[in-house]
């Protein structure tokens, strides 16, 4: 059998956050990670640009071979996963699947809260789609949920400037108008893959009694069982223990930043969707 990488999508560099954590969880697969760099953000595109956006990707890396695409993407899981999957996929590729990462999230943070009463902290994309109260209440109605767009996270992030004293003001403006909404939430989750870069930033205004969930781990270990339940997929999985990074963009403008999400030097590649 011809055994390919599982791929790994992404707006930009968010999802290099991703592949990190679960790379350190499968250790010996091989991945190929693909950011669409010329076209980010997606956060306020309409949900028809970002279904098309991401539907490129998915076949891109289905033209490579991959079996198994994680759109490691919460607006590209909010706006688009649904259609590809029931719609475009059965038609493409039936073999192949493409998983998202806010069913994944929605499985498990009902454990991560004492009050059941969590925050939902991403883009304005994601929030807009509703997807996480959505899928929470499928899975733990009891659930009470606050959302709260952040715009400007995402470029405080990408021009570096988001541990610095200048991120402040929107740092504690989000925080305290979500905590403001809900006063009884005791667990933020930061549903986009640029937010755990601010961890630091976020702790130094977060009441202590309130934890802040990035969703690396969370991602990674369900797809650590995602592979133990289908041997099918799993089997057709390459593990040589490399990777190959791709960009929409300009390649050294993609290694100058990715490195600051995946905690070490990338080379990537120009790709053109």
């Amino acid at each position: 059998m011809n055994k390919k990488p599982i791929a790994v999508f992404d707006s930009g560099y968010g999802g290099l956050s991703i592949l990190k954590e679960v790379q350190a969880m499968l250790p010996g697969y091989d991945f190929m990670y693909l950011g669409d760099n010329a076209r980010s953000p997606y956060g306020s595109r309409s949900f028809d640009t970002v279904y098309q956006y991401t539907l490129q990707a998915v076949q891109w890396f289905l033209k490579q071979g991959c079996p198994l695409v994680i759109l490691a993407c919460n607006t590209a899981s909010a706006k688009a996963l649904r259609t590809i999957q029931q719609k475009d996929l059965p038609r493409i590729s039936p073999q192949s699947r493409v998983l998202g990462i806010i069913r994944p999230t929605a499985e498990v943070i009902a454990k991560h809260t004492d009050t059941g009463h969590i925050g939902i902290l991403g883009t304005t994309g994601t929030v807009e789609s509703g997807s996480y109260p959505i899928e929470i209440n499928k899975i733990s109605p009891q659930i009470h949920i606050s959302q709260l767009a952040c715009p400007m996270w995402v470029p405080l992030v990408e021009n570096n400037e988001h541990l610095q004293t200048g991120a402040d003001y929107f740092v504690k403006k989000y925080l305290q108008e979500i905590l403001r909404a809900d006063d009884a939430i005791d667990t933020l989750l930061l549903a986009c893959t640029h937010y755990p870069l601010m961890l630091p930033k976020l702790q130094e205004f977060c009441p202590p009694k309130v934890k802040l969930l990035a969703q690396g781990q969370i991602i990674a270990a369900s797809l650590v069982d995602y592979l133990q339940r289908h041997p099918e997929i799993e089997e057709r999985c390459a593990q040589n223990h490399n990777v190959s990074f791709y960009t929409t963009g300009d390649t050294n403008h993609f290694n100058n930043h990715g490195s600051l999400f995946y905690g070490r030097q990338v080379d990537a590649m120009h790709v053109a969707l």
